[in-house]
């Protein structure tokens, strides 16, 4: 159900190359949560870094759109760089398995398969 990596490298330097391959993928950076710093700015003590990137194929998301709107509440996809117990990681819940549970259409298992396998690559080459 997961895919995660485990990196020698630092959560910013992580980060960074993650971004980069990204966007070699073709996909782009919706948008960067830094949950780490949100949950400790609420006075909550967080000491490990987590930054969510919500990753998305404009071509893609429409082939999943156009299929089933419903679907619109899994996207995008979810890249996570995180830390735990020392160790910077890199992960994803894997599209195939989510998107499975939310239908059946062969066409959209295509589509996640397909982006699995990019999301996949981009946790490699970050690691």
């Amino acid at each position: 159900m997961y895919y995660i990596v485990e990196t020698n490298k630092s959560f910013s330097q992580a980060s960074t190359d993650l971004a980069l391959a990204v966007a070699r993928h073709g996909f782009g950076v919706l948008h960067v949560h830094d949950l780490g710093t949100t949950l400790r700015s609420k006075g909550i003590a967080f000491d490990e870094e987590c930054k969510i990137f919500e990753v998305c194929n404009p071509g893609q998301a429409a082939k999943v759109l156009s299929t089933d709107m419903r679907l619109n509440m899994a996207l995008p996809c979810r890249i996570s760089v995180f830390t735990e117990k020392n160790k910077t990681k890199i992960g994803l819940i894997k599209p195939v398995q989510m998107l499975a549970a939310l239908s059946q259409d062969a066409t959209l298992l295509q589509v996640a398969q397909e982006v699995e396998e990019k999301t996949m690559l981009m946790i490699d080459e970050a690691k």
